[in-house]
């Protein structure tokens, strides 16, 4: 991890020079020699940011992790780096070969990382897998510790639950979703949890259930399941043992195909990605039941697009003042501005610079977007503006193989 300090014209004090330590990724130290008249006041403003000095700005190259769909192009997963002051990303390589490594999530800890491998057989089981490896602090790298059976064809999404102990995960074309425990040395444990939907809904491609992701909300009390197949978001109650019982159901419009959730901050709203009709929808939440009512529901698309409808991702902004949806077919992030009760304004729909925005990240102070183009082989970087939320093209970009999800170290 590397860090630099610039003084501007606006600081307090006229600029001379300090040696200070650098501390690489590795955790070597460099010596750099850095304006700044006092030196005591410097290395305080490492602790203290912006607040003693305006014209003081920390930058950091911030570790991440790309999923991939494996091929002629990827081998599996990918690591890289982004400057938080300029967004430069760096060119991706890879850590860990797998097959289809197409969600991630990283530990609290930052010791482990966990991947679905998006399969439909794995050793005779019409099962996808599950996968944990352990992250090496100094390079980065990724060692397997052990995979196990995801119990349904094509997983695509895990989260790992707040306190560290769970991996949670949603099988795609087994319509189930399931729990595994985590070991202290970062291993999976056989599901503690597990849940089979059923039924259907309207279209040809809803005859059965598609779990397509699942996530935990702000207390650790429920998981939250989107099934596009039912056009239901679940909420299941998440036991201290890693089991799932029903709690709660809303249902979306026929045909809707919910696919990724998120919550805002606050945690009394959270808003659903619907993919097969391309709408978002904001949705009030009870923490003590896990039900959610409906608010609001807006197109994230121009309203004069006839093309292909295919959401792909939702994200929040850490501010809470923002929400960002991406597109397939238009190729596009939809931008909208969130008032107090959590309805949402459409504010611009952004072409993402490629084909098949399948998914895309906000870096964790929220200054950036990181668009990936899955069918590009690239990342594209915007920058966001704090006012608005709107996205503002920084010209950079970096080739990465397949990309279909980031992660970004805790």
């Amino acid at each position: 991890m590397e860090f630099r300090i610039s003084v501007g014209k606006n600081s307090l004090f006229p600029l001379t020079h300090v040696i200070i330590p650098n501390f690489t990724q590795t955790g070597k130290p460099i010596m750099k020699l850095v304006p700044a008249k006092f030196s005591v006041c410097l290395l305080l403003s490492l602790f203290l940011g912006n607040i003693l000095f305006p014209g003081i700005v920390l930058a950091e190259d911030l570790r991440f992790y790309i999923g991939t769909y494996t091929g002629a192009k990827s081998q599996g997963i990918y690591m890289a780096t982004m400057n938080t002051e300029s967004g430069k990303v760096s060119k991706p390589k890879l850590v860990a070969e797998t097959q289809n490594p197409s969600f991630l999530a990283i530990h609290p800890s930052n010791r482990f990382l966990y991947a679905v491998g998006e399969l439909t057989e794995y050793k005779g089981q019409k099962s996808g897998t599950v996968e944990a490896y352990a992250i090496d602090e100094g390079t980065g790298k990724l060692t397997l510790l052990n995979k196990r059976p995801s119990q349904g064809g094509a997983p695509c999404h895990l989260v790992v639950d707040r306190s560290g102990k769970f991996v949670l995960f949603a099988n795609y074309v087994g319509g189930n979703v399931g729990v595994m425990p985590i070991a202290k040395d970062g291993k999976l444990g056989a599901p503690s949890g597990f849940v089979q939907h059923t039924g259907s809904s309207v279209s040809p491609r809803q005859k059965g259930p598609h779990a397509h992701s699942i996530n935990v909300d702000a207390n650790n009390r429920f998981a939250v399941a989107a099934d596009l197949g039912l056009d239901k978001l679940i909420s299941y109650r998440l036991t201290n043992e890693g089991e799932l019982e029903n709690a709660a159901e809303y249902t979306a419009a026929p045909g809707a195909g919910p696919r990724h959730f998120v919550f805002h901050p606050q945690g009394k709203v959270g808003y659903l990605l619907n993919e097969m009709n391309a709408t978002v929808s904001a949705l009030a939440y009870d923490s003590e039941s896990g039900k959610f009512s409906a608010v609001q529901t807006l197109s994230t698309l121009p309203d004069d697009w006839k093309g292909r409808k295919s959401c792909a991702e939702v994200r929040i902004h850490p501010s809470g003042k923002f929400l960002y949806c991406s597109n397939r077919g238009h190729d596009s992030i939809a931008v909208f501005q969130l008032s107090e009760g959590g309805k949402m304004k459409r504010v611009e729909v952004v072409k993402t610079g490629g084909q098949e925005p399948r998914n895309f990240i906000l870096d964790p102070s929220g200054k950036f977007l990181l668009a990936e183009n899955q069918k590009s082989d690239s990342i594209v970087i915007f920058r966001i503006d704090p006012e608005t939320g709107k996205l503002l093209a920084t010209g950079q970009s970096v080739e990465a193989p397949t990309p279909v999800c980031i992660r970004f170290m805790n």
